[in-house]
């Protein structure tokens, strides 16, 4: 038992001393991990600026009102309850039946899978207020989708629901800026993704260096023990290198 808790104990220190030896070895790389950072950081940028579709995104929004409501004032419970029904709002609005009647009336040639990929419902907390969000290529049409996905779900909904009225909040938009893709955030994936590699390749390189660099280096890996070293200066390195150059032209 003593002799296993020694080998844990030893295990543990010989994992200690190559992350304080590694350390330093990053550190000696560091302008190359910020270099290969910016490269693919700079990468990214370019692919979300001039290869991916920008994105435009229009919200419109509706007020749900129960027939209940129509002549009494708004209690907490018949907010708690319409809040409890948002659920089924959201899911009703992304129906087939409402997105394919969107689809017929305003001409869109694309599936209903992909319309319902570019829309997106939201429910302000405790309120009985719905978001209609689409996102398209184009301002002005997602704009149009936006207020024309409200339209045919407001009628649904008042028919199935059986709702006094969808009463509009907010007009579709028309947006002025792209929301996707992100260029902050492309950009930082990708200098993240190049620094992570590049350290990857240098830790995998240092622990497959097997060579001997230093008088530790001999004790740890050949077991033997340095009795002296004869230090090299770069200055008398300089003076042999040219004087030997100066012999060769001789």
């Amino acid at each position: 038992m003593d002799a296993m808790k020694k080998n844990n104990t030893e295990q543990d220190n010989e994992v200690e001393i190559n992350l304080m030896e590694l350390l330093p070895y990053l550190l000696h790389w560091l302008w190359l991990l910020a270099a290969v950072g910016l490269l693919t950081g700079a990468i990214g940028f370019a692919i979300s600026a001039f290869v991916m579709t920008p994105m435009y995104q229009s919200t419109t929004k509706v007020y749900i009102l129960s027939k209940n409501n129509k002549n009494e004032n708004v209690t907490v419970s018949d907010t708690q309850l319409a809040t409890a029904l948002t659920k089924d709002f959201k899911e009703m609005i992304k129906s087939r039946y409402v997105l394919e009647t969107v689809i017929s009336e305003c001409g869109l040639k694309e599936s209903y899978e992909s319309l319902a990929g570019n829309i997106s419902v939201s429910n302000t907390t405790d309120t009985r207020i719905i978001g209609i969000s689409v996102n398209d290529a184009n301002p002005a049409r997602a704009q149009y989708i936006a207020n024309a996905v409200r339209d045919v779900a407001a009628v649904h909904l008042k028919n199935v629901m059986d709702l006094e009225a969808v009463n509009v909040v907010e007009e579709a938009n028309l947006p002025t800026s792209p929301v996707e893709p992100s260029k902050k955030k492309f950009t930082l994936i990708g200098f993240a993704i190049g620094f992570v590699v590049c350290a990857g390749i240098l830790i995998l390189r240092y622990y497959l260096d097997d060579s001997i660099k230093t008088t530790e280096d001999v004790e740890k890996y050949l077991n033997m023990t340095v009795l002296s070293s004869i230090p090299v200066f770069e200055g008398e390195e300089a003076d042999k290198k040219k004087k030997h150059k100066k012999v060769a032209r001789g």
